[in-house]
């Protein structure tokens, strides 16, 4: 009986399918055709990168324009004015008949009010970190820290006024000999004014430490106390000490409520019951109008801006080392 062969399967032949971009017609010899909407993508991507890297420049043209400005104008004061003069004299009185150009008066103005502001909004800062990170309830966390971050978007004119009506006549009480005007009010207030800066950026920086960490010190039979005081602060410390030298940068660099609270009497003294003049103040006073342009009185503002200046670019420093230096990487 003879076998029978099986059929051969029928083949089809399916068409290949059509590029929806459609190609671009370019001369022959120069070079493959790009589809129209890949060239389309790239256009728009380098126009987005042309834009992305102006807005950089815009920000580093300004910074070095600053810095020229302010490098130029302190060059023409210093050929008037002895740099030994400008820093060991202890008497500032450059709108005075008799001269006088220490810059170390304003500079110990500064520092007090700066650290009496720092010892008001570094430990209310850091335990209002540590409560909205570890003991607040989520619900909580979340109405709480934007109230408490509304304080930065307060003006800081009103701040001035707020120390100058209320505070002041209010420690008055308690220290009748304390005067109209002086450092004490104004460097609380003004560490009043930073507690958000401290307290925002110290609560990011607990709240990104991983979970394992607290439940291992949990297991461990940790308290509460104990894991965020032994565990999360040393884990932490890179984004705590960050924000303790970012909140001095904000500190010395603060103008209207040193302005309007402390007083303008450039005095060489660490009592904050007195008037006292700070580096900002002595320039918002200068800059008033009633000072000719191009007079050496007029250039003790770019001297004073310069060394205002230096000392924030090196609390800035200091906190990038801070920062690069005691980051810890968690996998």
């Amino acid at each position: 009986m003879p076998v029978e062969r099986p059929r051969a399967l029928p083949t089809f032949q399916i068409p290949a399918r059509r590029s929806a971009a459609t190609t671009l017609q370019v001369p022959p010899g120069t070079g493959r055709a790009l589809p129209a909407g890949r060239r389309s993508l790239k256009i728009r991507e380098a126009l987005i990168h042309a834009a992305l890297l102006g807005c950089s420049l815009v920000s580093i043209l300004t910074t070095l324009g600053i810095v020229a400005v302010l490098i130029f104008e302190t060059i023409e004061f210093f050929r008037q004015v002895s740099l030994w003069d400008f820093l060991t004299d202890t008497q500032w009185t450059p709108l005075f008949a008799d001269k006088h150009f220490g810059i170390v008066v304003l500079a110990s103005a500064t520092f007090l009010t700066s650290v009496i502001a720092l010892a008001v909004a570094v430990p209310v800062g850091l335990l209002a970190a540590i409560y909205l990170s570890e003991y607040a309830p989520e619900r909580a966390r979340r109405i709480l820290k934007p109230l408490l971050e509304v304080l930065a978007g307060v003006p800081t004119v009103v701040y001035g006024y707020f120390a100058l009506l209320f505070v002041t006549p209010l420690l008055q009480v308690f220290i009748p000999s304390m005067a109209g005007f002086n450092a004490l009010s104004a460097g609380i207030v003004m560490g009043v004014m930073i507690i958000p800066l401290v307290a925002s950026l110290s609560e990011d920086a607990l709240y990104a430490v991983p979970q394992s960490l607290r439940d291992g010190a949990y297991a461990m039979g940790a308290t509460r106390a104990q894991t965020v005081t032994r565990v999360l602060v040393p884990a932490a410390l890179s984004g705590i000490v960050a924000s303790f030298i970012l909140a001095v940068s904000r500190a010395i660099g603060e103008t209207m409520i040193v302005a309007i609270a402390a007083g303008q009497s450039p005095n060489l003294t660490l009592n904050p019951l007195v008037p006292v003049a700070t580096m900002t103040a002595y320039i918002v006073e200068v800059s008033l109008g009633d000072v000719p342009t191009g007079t050496l009185e007029f250039e003790t503002i770019f001297a004073v801006g310069m060394t205002l200046f230096v000392m924030t670019f090196a609390l800035n420093a200091l906190s990038h080392r801070v920062v690069t230096r005691f980051r810890q990487k968690y996998e």
